[in-house]
């Protein structure tokens, strides 16, 4: 782990990580082999705690139903941003990404939004270890927020 023993996660982020390898397998951008390795490695990953995934309570779709309520006409947010902004507005004050449309709705939320590409600090993400088989310019979609795969 980069900066701690895990991160924290949306549920339904699981799904996206795992979308966002299948998505570079379509666009033939990595091969069938890369992709059987990554998948298994995250599963690895994941089934030994590098991720906590955070339930979506009725709590979180509340929060979220709050925030599309008074969130400004100018403000573009995906329901799946909105779902790991809420969820992380339990108990977090940062969130990581760097998606600048998440990043923006941040402060909605009462979220410090931190770029992980810009930003200097401690970062987190997924362990690197099995991201290394990307190539750098590829970006995968991360407990909430797109990382960088180091070089």
């Amino acid at each position: 782990m980069a900066a701690s023993d895990f991160v924290a996660c949306a549920q339904h982020g699981r799904a996206e990580v795992i979308s966002a390898f299948h998505r570079k397998l379509q666009e033939r951008a990595i091969s069938a082999r890369l992709y059987e390795i990554t998948l298994r490695e995250f599963l690895n990953e994941t089934r030994g705690g590098a991720c906590r995934w955070l339930p979506l309570s009725e709590r979180v779709f509340e929060r979220a139903e709050l925030v599309y309520a008074r969130l400004p006409a100018t403000i573009f947010l995906r329901a799946a941003d909105a779902l790991h902004l809420s969820t992380a507005s339990h108990g977090f004050r940062d969130i990581h990404s760097n998606d600048t449309k998440l990043l923006s709705a941040a402060p909605h939320f009462g979220l410090r939004g931190l770029n992980v590409i810009d930003y200097s600090g401690p970062r987190m993400c997924i362990s690197v270890r099995f991201l290394e088989t990307f190539d750098s310019d590829v970006r995968v979609d991360l407990c909430g927020g797109k990382t960088r795969v180091p070089e």
